[in-house]
């Protein structure tokens, strides 16, 4: 694994580690997660891991372990059917996870890419 990837799976763990999704059966979530990061590019599992969580915030209490994860994926199945559309801001995305919104969401001042183009 390159230091870029290996960097990349540290963003997604760092907001794992952060809401303690992994659940009661780590072994488990994490095969699910590895087989996330196997297929869909890193920033747009960040993104759902915190569109997710925003979501699931509304309804008490907060799913975790696969069950989390199964409902990341299913938003990423449907990213990949249409545009992405987020309801969550470079700013909102910082503050949620600590991280720097920049891979998702681009620079600010450079000419914004596709979230979409990752797909």
């Amino acid at each position: 694994m390159e230091l870029g990837e290996r960097l990349n799976h540290q963003r997604v763990k760092h907001i794992v580690g952060s809401y303690q999704l992994q659940g009661e059966d780590q072994e488990a979530f994490h095969r699910c997660l590895e087989d996330l990061l196997a297929v869909y590019p890193t920033p747009l599992i960040e993104l759902a891991l915190v569109e997710t969580l925003v979501d699931r915030w509304l309804h008490a209490p907060l799913l975790r372990g696969c069950e989390f994860l199964t409902q990341a994926h299913a938003r990423l199945k449907s990213w990949q059917k249409s545009d992405i559309i987020s309801t969550i801001g470079p700013a909102q995305f910082q503050e949620i996870t600590g991280l720097d919104p920049a891979p998702i969401f681009g620079l600010p001042d450079a000419p914004t890419a596709s979230i979409q183009s990752m797909i």
